[in-house]
Protein backbone atom coordinates (compact mmCIF):
# COMPACT_ATOMS: atom_id res chain seq x y z
CA UNK A 1 0.00 0.00 0.00
CA UNK A 2 3.19 2.30 0.29
CA UNK A 3 3.19 2.60 3.96
CA UNK A 4 6.23 0.59 5.82
CA UNK A 5 5.77 -1.01 8.75
CA UNK A 6 6.78 1.72 11.23
CA UNK A 7 3.84 4.24 9.86
CA UNK A 8 6.41 5.74 6.92
CA UNK A 9 5.27 6.32 3.35
CA UNK A 10 7.75 4.15 0.93
CA UNK A 11 7.58 3.78 -2.91
CA UNK A 12 5.62 2.73 -4.77
CA UNK A 13 2.96 4.99 -3.37
CA UNK A 14 -1.07 2.81 -3.55
CA UNK A 15 -2.68 5.00 -6.21
CA UNK A 16 -5.46 5.74 -3.92
CA UNK A 17 -2.88 7.22 -1.31
CA UNK A 18 -1.66 9.71 -4.08
CA UNK A 19 -5.02 11.25 -4.93
CA UNK A 20 -5.92 11.54 -1.55
CA UNK A 21 -2.79 13.46 -1.04
CA UNK A 22 -2.74 15.44 -4.13
CA UNK A 23 -6.65 16.81 -3.11
CA UNK A 24 -4.67 17.41 0.62
CA UNK A 25 -2.11 19.97 -1.57
CA UNK A 26 -4.47 21.34 -4.02
CA UNK A 27 -7.21 21.64 -0.71
CA UNK A 28 -4.63 23.85 1.45
CA UNK A 29 -3.72 25.70 -2.02
CA UNK A 30 -6.86 27.02 -3.05
CA UNK A 31 -8.53 27.14 0.70
CA UNK A 32 -5.94 29.21 2.45
CA UNK A 33 -5.35 33.21 1.18
CA UNK A 34 -3.45 33.88 4.05
CA UNK A 35 0.63 34.95 3.39
CA UNK A 36 0.89 34.22 7.25
CA UNK A 37 -1.06 31.58 8.29
CA UNK A 38 -0.17 28.84 11.56
CA UNK A 39 0.12 24.72 11.07
CA UNK A 40 -3.06 22.90 10.94
CA UNK A 41 -3.41 19.51 11.68
CA UNK A 42 -5.63 17.51 9.93
CA UNK A 43 -7.29 14.54 10.83
CA UNK A 44 -9.70 12.43 8.03
CA UNK A 45 -9.55 11.88 4.35
CA UNK A 46 -8.96 14.93 2.17
CA UNK A 47 -11.82 16.45 -0.12
CA UNK A 48 -14.30 14.13 1.73
CA UNK A 49 -13.81 15.25 6.09
CA UNK A 50 -11.53 16.09 8.33
CA UNK A 51 -11.47 17.22 11.95
CA UNK A 52 -8.73 20.46 11.85
CA UNK A 53 -6.58 22.25 14.80
CA UNK A 54 -4.82 25.21 14.43
CA UNK A 55 -1.87 25.39 16.23
CA UNK A 56 -1.89 29.17 17.34
CA UNK A 57 0.63 28.49 19.76
CA UNK A 58 3.57 26.16 20.68
CA UNK A 59 2.71 23.36 22.49
CA UNK A 60 4.61 20.86 24.31
CA UNK A 61 5.14 17.18 23.58
CA UNK A 62 2.18 16.01 26.22
CA UNK A 63 0.06 18.28 24.61
CA UNK A 64 0.16 17.61 21.29
CA UNK A 65 -0.08 14.51 21.83
CA UNK A 66 -3.50 14.52 23.74
CA UNK A 67 -4.05 16.57 20.91
CA UNK A 68 -3.72 14.48 18.38
CA UNK A 69 -5.39 11.25 20.44
CA UNK A 70 -8.77 13.42 20.68
CA UNK A 71 -8.85 14.36 17.20
CA UNK A 72 -8.22 9.86 16.19
CA UNK A 73 -10.89 9.06 18.79
CA UNK A 74 -14.14 9.07 17.02
CA UNK A 75 -12.89 7.59 14.26
CA UNK A 76 -10.57 4.88 15.73
CA UNK A 77 -14.17 4.21 17.99
CA UNK A 78 -15.58 3.21 14.23
CA UNK A 79 -12.93 1.31 13.73
CA UNK A 80 -11.38 3.22 10.71
CA UNK A 81 -7.87 4.45 11.13
CA UNK A 82 -7.92 7.97 9.26
CA UNK A 83 -5.01 9.94 7.46
CA UNK A 84 -2.90 12.31 9.38
CA UNK A 85 -1.50 15.80 7.50
CA UNK A 86 0.05 19.08 8.58
CA UNK A 87 -0.49 21.89 6.62
CA UNK A 88 2.04 24.80 6.71
CA UNK A 89 3.79 27.55 4.86
CA UNK A 90 6.83 26.99 2.81
CA UNK A 91 8.39 23.83 1.27
CA UNK A 92 9.19 20.23 1.84
CA UNK A 93 12.70 21.79 3.71
CA UNK A 94 12.33 20.39 7.21
CA UNK A 95 10.69 22.55 9.97
CA UNK A 96 11.00 22.64 13.54
CA UNK A 97 7.00 21.61 13.68
CA UNK A 98 6.97 18.65 11.37
CA UNK A 99 9.45 16.40 14.19
CA UNK A 100 7.20 17.67 16.74
CA UNK A 101 3.55 16.89 15.33
CA UNK A 102 5.52 13.61 14.14
CA UNK A 103 6.48 12.62 17.40
CA UNK A 104 3.04 13.28 18.80
CA UNK A 105 1.35 11.32 16.34
CA UNK A 106 3.68 8.42 16.95
CA UNK A 107 3.37 8.49 20.81
CA UNK A 108 -0.60 9.16 20.34
CA UNK A 109 -0.56 6.34 18.35
CA UNK A 110 1.39 4.01 20.59
CA UNK A 111 -1.37 4.68 23.54
CA UNK A 112 -4.02 3.81 20.85
CA UNK A 113 -2.37 0.69 19.46
CA UNK A 114 -1.60 1.78 15.87
CA UNK A 115 0.93 2.71 13.62
CA UNK A 116 0.54 6.00 12.56
CA UNK A 117 2.51 8.57 10.37
CA UNK A 118 2.13 12.33 9.50
CA UNK A 119 2.43 13.74 5.91
CA UNK A 120 3.38 17.76 5.76
CA UNK A 121 1.31 19.77 2.82
CA UNK A 122 2.28 22.43 1.73
CA UNK A 123 0.64 25.19 -0.62
CA UNK A 124 3.14 22.73 -3.56
CA UNK A 125 3.75 19.52 -2.23
CA UNK A 126 3.46 17.24 0.49
CA UNK A 127 5.91 15.04 2.32
CA UNK A 128 6.71 12.13 4.17
CA UNK A 129 8.78 13.28 6.87
CA UNK A 130 10.43 9.91 8.48
CA UNK A 131 11.12 8.52 4.70
CA UNK A 132 11.50 11.94 2.58
CA UNK A 133 8.66 10.35 -0.15
CA UNK A 134 7.32 13.48 -1.66
CA UNK A 135 5.95 15.10 -4.75
CA UNK A 136 5.87 18.54 -5.81
CA UNK A 137 3.65 20.34 -8.33
CA UNK A 138 4.23 23.92 -9.59
CA UNK A 139 0.94 25.08 -10.23
CA UNK A 140 -1.88 22.65 -8.80
CA UNK A 141 -4.88 22.57 -10.47
CA UNK A 142 -8.25 21.02 -10.12
CA UNK A 143 -8.17 17.54 -12.65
Amino acid sequence: MGYDGAGGLREPIDRTVQRLLRRAVLDHATNEHRKLYPPVLHVGVPGVRSRQFEIEAPLDHTLRTDAVEAMLRPAVGKGVVPLLWLTRRGDTEPHDVDAEWSAAVQAAGGELGLTLGLVIVTRHSWHDPRTGVSRTWKRIRER
